[in-house]
């Protein structure tokens, strides 16, 4: 049991870890569904939240190639603009692990093994070789479209993107970046992000954060199914996360405070370890 949740706690590092690269053959097309593209991507980029938090009770499964499937429940939390939270606590809700995003950085702490990593996002994005940072990984759990390094969208940002169709739906692809590309497949009418993609150019790694399961909170479409798909490492991994019981609460702390007993490991040290088993 200490090794499964050893392997759940790190993996949660991981997955904020990943860059991708992909190529298609789109089709242009002026109008979608009657819409003109200004339209659309208003839509879109208009199907944001307006709530300021979201909770919701987690089934998270993580499979590591090789390793088989690990599955455990939590809970998540998301603060905008503060926190995102995941606790896992597969037994009579005590909590075994939680990783906390802020805009200073990653937090993951082995409650089992009281110890824990620390990361600023200066060093992820050493260490993942990605455009990390706070907004867009709350972007990616909030089902969100995102430009990088900017917070909020408006519809004065639909310019940023190029607009194609294809069979499956229509893609958005961040214009003017030069290093990294940033896709999104959307869904019309409805103008639902289905699946987003950040990719690092002339690299085989590959991050997709598929979403599925629309249901309505508070007059937006949110969704309760999200698939994480990892390609390009040595590892290829992947992580599902299904969400119930979805609430805005916002009656819960943003931060946590580390024990002072337990002990500060070095992220490469606990990777390498994750990926020797």
């Amino acid at each position: 049991m200490s090794r499964k949740i050893g392997i759940v706690c790190w993996v949660m590092m991981l997955m904020f870890m990943a860059s991708c690269s992909s190529t298609k053959t789109l089709k242009k097309s002026s109008f979608i569904d009657g819409m003109s593209e200004k339209e659309y991507v208003e839509n879109v980029i208009s199907n944001t939240s307006a709530w300021d938090a979201l909770t919701a009770k987690m089934s998270l499964t993580i499979d590591l190639e090789g390793k088989g499937a690990t599955k455990v429940n939590g809970t998540l939390r998301i603060k905008k603009g503060e926190v995102i939270q995941m606790s896992i606590a597969p037994l009579l809700g005590i909590e075994v692990a939680r990783a906390e995003i802020s805009p200073d950085g990653v937090l993951v702490i082995d409650r089992v093994n009281k110890r824990y990593v620390k990361v600023s996002f200066a060093e992820l994005k050493t260490l993942a070789h990605a455009d990390l940072d706070f907004h867009t990984l709350q972007a990616l759990f909030l089902n969100e479209l995102f430009l990088p390094g900017k917070g909020d969208l408006t519809p004065r940002d639909i310019n940023a993107f190029r607009i194609e169709q294809e069979t499956e739906g229509v893609w958005l692809e961040v214009k003017k970046v030069k290093q990294f590309t940033y896709q999104f497949l959307t869904q019309a009418p409805e103008a639902l992000l289905k699946e987003s993609r950040i990719g690092l150019n002339e690299s085989p790694y590959l991050l997709s954060w598929k979403y599925d399961g629309f249901q309505r909170l508070e007059q937006k479409h949110f969704p309760t199914d999200m698939r994480l798909t990892f390609v390009g490492g040595k590892k290829p991994a992947k992580a599902t996360l299904a969400l119930s019981r979805l609430s805005t609460n916002t009656n819960w702390e943003t931060h946590t405070e580390v024990s002072k007993k337990y002990e500060r490991v070095k992220l490469e040290d606990i990777l390498k370890q994750l990926l020797k088993k």
